[in-house]
């Protein structure tokens, strides 16, 4: 009986373990030396990669040299053009956080400074990135 319970329980176990939350800590550029973040990413029922990014110590962009108005987060799945995520936010204490979505299970994270959330294709420095292999 307990030898029964165990084969049934465990493919479900290791299924579990592979498909679980990842994290990722991201790579600041020397430009913002005290910036960190983290990324956690899951699946969701379609099987696209759900992500859960948050930073730290991110100086505001009007801060930086050259001045920008907004951080943008971006994915670049391998081969292929980077793709607008949207734009992240900063709080008051230089924090912030994004929630997004993408279908790609290997790609790179990063986050640039913008001057419009709408941006078509990154410019800049990478200030905070991540690889992504699931």
């Amino acid at each position: 009986m307990k030898r029964r319970i165990v084969v049934t329980l465990l493919p479900i176990f290791l299924f579990a373990l592979v498909c679980s939350a990842k994290t990722y800590h991201l790579t600041n550029d020397p430009s913002v030396p005290a910036a960190s973040g983290k990324l956690e990413t899951d699946h969701d029922h379609n099987g696209n990669t759900k992500l859960s990014l948050k930073v730290y110590n991110l100086a505001k962009p009007a801060n930086l040299s050259p001045a920008k108005n907004t951080y943008v987060v971006w994915v670049q799945p391998n081969g292929q053009p980077a793709q607008n995520l949207g734009e992240l936010k900063l709080g008051d204490q230089l924090k912030g956080e994004f929630e997004g979505v993408t279908p790609a299970k290997s790609f790179d994270l990063f986050i640039t400074a913008e001057d419009n959330a709408t941006a078509a294709a990154p410019s800049g420095t990478q200030l905070l990135k991540t690889r992504v292999q699931q």
